[in-house]
This record gives C-alpha cells, sequence and structure tokens, in this order.
C-alpha cells in the first residue's frame, strides 16, 4: 500500500455524489491503475459516505473499486434509492397532508418525504462491510470514516474503523468513535433532514452528517492524514448578486438551506487549514518544539465543481418519475432557479453520467497537481 498518510475526503450532495466518481475515474487514471490503494484514510459524509465506504471495501483493489462505483453510477435510477412510484408519493404527500391540515387528528407524524428502504437494500447486496476489517488487517486501509449528526445530542460523530493504535476523540460538537462499519452508519449519513428517516444507532436517532459538521476535513487530521485529497460535491457561486422581485419558492429556499448544510461547512474549514499553514509557516519547526505548539502543515488538494449542478440538473428534469416529478413542480423545484434542491434528488442516468463527465474533466484539468499529489503518496 502506498505510505504517505494520505486521506481522501468524500462530502454530501446527494445524486451531487456522482460527480466525485467521475473525478475518482481521473484519479484512477494518474495513479495509473494500479491495484494498490493511494488513500490509507478514507473519509465521507452523506452521499460521499457510501462513495468512501466503497472504496474501504474493495480498497485491496483500487481499480477494482473505481470500476464497480462506476458501473452503478452510470446507471442509477431514483428507483435504486427511494421510492418513487405513483402509490409510494400519493401515500407520503397524503401523510404529509394530513399531519399538516389534521394534525390534531394524527395519530403518527410522517418521519420523512421519500423511502429510502430501497437505498439499503441496494448497499447491502453490494458491500460485504466485513471487507473493511480484513483490509486494515492486510494493511490495504488504515482507516475509514463515516460522519453522522445527532438530533438529541446537536453533536456531530464521526464513525471511524481503523487500525488499533487510533484513538478516539473528543471536541467541542465533534466526536470520533470507533465501531465497525455497517449498513445503518450509511443510511444515517445520508439521511438528508426531512426526505429521508432518521436511523437510530445505539441511543440516538442521526440524520445527515453534512448538519453541524463544522470541521468536515478534521477525521481525517485525526486519522493521522498529512496529505488530503478533498472531493466535494457544489460550489459557493461567484456570479453577481442579482435583481429578483420573484418570491423565493419553496424549493428555492430549500435549496438554499440544503446548500448551507452541504457547502459552507468545507468552506470555512478549508479557509482555518490555510491560516493554520500560514502559522506553520512563519514559526520554525524548533520554535515550535521549545513552544509545545502541536500544529503540523496539512497538504491540501480541492477538486469542486466548475459548473453549477442546479443548472446541469434542470436540464434533465424530465427525467424523474411523473408522480414525483407533479409533487416538485408543484413547489418550484423544476424551475430554473429553484433546480438547487432537484439536483441533490435526480438519481437518473443522465444527469449522473453528466457529473461523472464533469468530474472527470475538472479532475484532469488539475492533472499536474493530482500527479505531485498521489507521487507523494507513493512509495
Amino acid at each position: 500500500m502506498a505510505e504517505g498518510r494520505a486521506a481522501l475526503v468524500l462530502t454530501g450532495g446527494g445524486a451531487r455524489a456522482a460527480y466525485q466518481v467521475g473525478a475518482l475515474i481521473a484519479v484512477r487514471d494518474v495513479w495509473g491503475k494500479r491495484p494498490e490503494n493511494p488513500f490509507p484514510i478514507i473519509c465521507g459524509t452523506s452521499a460521499g459516505a457510501v462513495n468512501a465506504v466503497a472504496l474501504a471495501v474493495f480498497s485491496a483493489d483500487f481499480n477494482e473499486a473505481v470500476r464497480k462505483l462506476a458501473f452503478i453510477w452510470r446507471n442509477f435510477h431514483v428507483d435504486h434509492v427511494y421510492r418513487a412510484d405513483t402509490l409510494a408519493i400519493t401515500k407520503s404527500v397524503l401523510r404529509w397532508g394530513s399531519a399538516i391540515f389534521l394534525g390534531w387528528l394524527a395519530r403518527q407524524t410522517p418521519h420523512s418525504l421519500l423511502d429510502n428502504s430501497p437505498l439499503r437494500e441496494l448497499l447491502e447486496a453490494q458491500l460485504d462491510f466485513s471487507a473493511i476489517g480484513r483490509a486494515i488487517t492486510d494493511g490495504h486501509l488504515q482507516a475509514v470514516s463515516v460522519a453522522a449528526s445527532g438530533y438529541t445530542s446537536g453533536e456531530s460523530l464521526a464513525f471511524f474503523q481503523g487500525r488499533e493504535e487510533l484513538q478516539p476523540w473528543r471536541r467541542a460538537q465533534r466526536i470520533g468513535v470507533r465501531t465497525e462499519l455497517k449498513v445503518e452508519h450509511l443510511l444515517a449519513s445520508s439521511a438528508i433532514p426531512f426526505v429521508f428517516p432518521a436511523v437510530r444507532i445505539n441511543r440516538e436517532y442521526f440524520g445527515d452528517g453534512s448538519m453541524r459538521q463544522l470541521a468536515p476535513i478534521s477525521p481525517a487530521i485525526h486519522l493521522g492524514a498529512e496529505r488530503i485529497l478533498v472531493i466535494a460535491g457544489g460550489r459557493r457561486s461567484e456570479e453577481a448578486r442579482q435583481r429578483s422581485d420573484v418570491y423565493p419558492s419553496p424549493a428555492q429556499v430549500a435549496g438554499h438551506a440544503m446548500s448551507s448544510i452541504f457547502l459552507d461547512g468545507l468552506a470555512m474549514d478549508l479557509e482555518r487549514l490555510e491560516r493554520i499553514n500560514a502559522t506553520v509557516d512563519a514559526i520554525e519547526p524548533s520554535q515550535r518544539a521549545a513552544a509545545g505548539i502541536p500544529l503540523k502543515k496539512i497538504e491540501t488538494l480541492v477538486i469542486a465543481p466548475s459548473q453549477r449542478l442546479d443548472y446541469l440538473a434542470a436540464r434533465h428534469r424530465n427525467a424523474l418519475p411523473r408522480a414525483l416529478s407533479l409533487v416538485l413542480r408543484g413547489v418550484g423545484a423544476t424551475r430554473k432557479n429553484g433546480s438547487v434542491l432537484l439536483s441533490y434528488l435526480l438519481f437518473e442516468r443522465g444527469y449522473t453520467r453528466s457529473l461523472m463527465e464533469l468530474g472527470y474533466r475538472d479532475a484532469m484539468s488539475r492533472r499536474a497537481e493530482l500527479t505531485r499529489f498521489l507521487h507523494g503518496a507513493g512509495q
């Protein structure tokens, strides 16, 4: 296995995680389609947690791991992730309508808008979670972590499985917990609020790991990373502010909230890491040691979309099943200004393939940097 404590961090974003797979194909091509795993440490959040654990399960052969991921994402349909048939959508609409307008008669509040039981079936069929332990024992992997957010405690938990010498950690609102990863951890990490149901692990219900994740890169550092490749699922808009005289649709508001959950924490964590690196560069190693400053410089490389993914999703809106399309149209998600919400839920191969192509192009545009990064991780 390649040494150097290189880590891969995969962020959240629902269907946007297809972008990560396209970037990983580029990484594999730059790496040379070798079986050795270039990332001893793999950390994932939300849909990125699914990709991260898949890479960990197949870490004995990185080339094969990327191939398997690419096959699944190239052939996705929404019914692989959640029930989108007319009956399921109708029941959901009726449950939520009853809860809102007849709450005093409702015996039970709805748990989520969508039923993601197909995702559980897909994960159980495709991933042998026991292979993670074997990969660690055989030296193909140092650690893998999955982030989830506790609805009761409000804390961000990084559930990790790794070498025995790795220790749990506790910081303000952030905890690292050693465990054997299972399908429940992936379902909890990817449980987008209101959209997918929360998952109970031990004594608490957990939801999407991007919520309240103040430091997305932190688990990788706690697990020993010296260099970190981050593949993000979105970017902050660089467009100039525009005048708007139209009241925002529910989908536009929901999309804004999702972008805040999935993007803001990463941007702030990267800025914080840049400041720490600048501080480390300004102080001689001997001075840091004498002063007892335990800081170290962490190299980072970030690959993020060069285009707005909501606009890309809007071009594929007609791929949605009819019943779901009607519901999303009603809240404005099929309009251009509301398609951020659509970009997280559109698990259809036309869209996911477009995301993969974009991820590949964006990563290959950084080929020289990727080559230096991977060379530093190699022997």
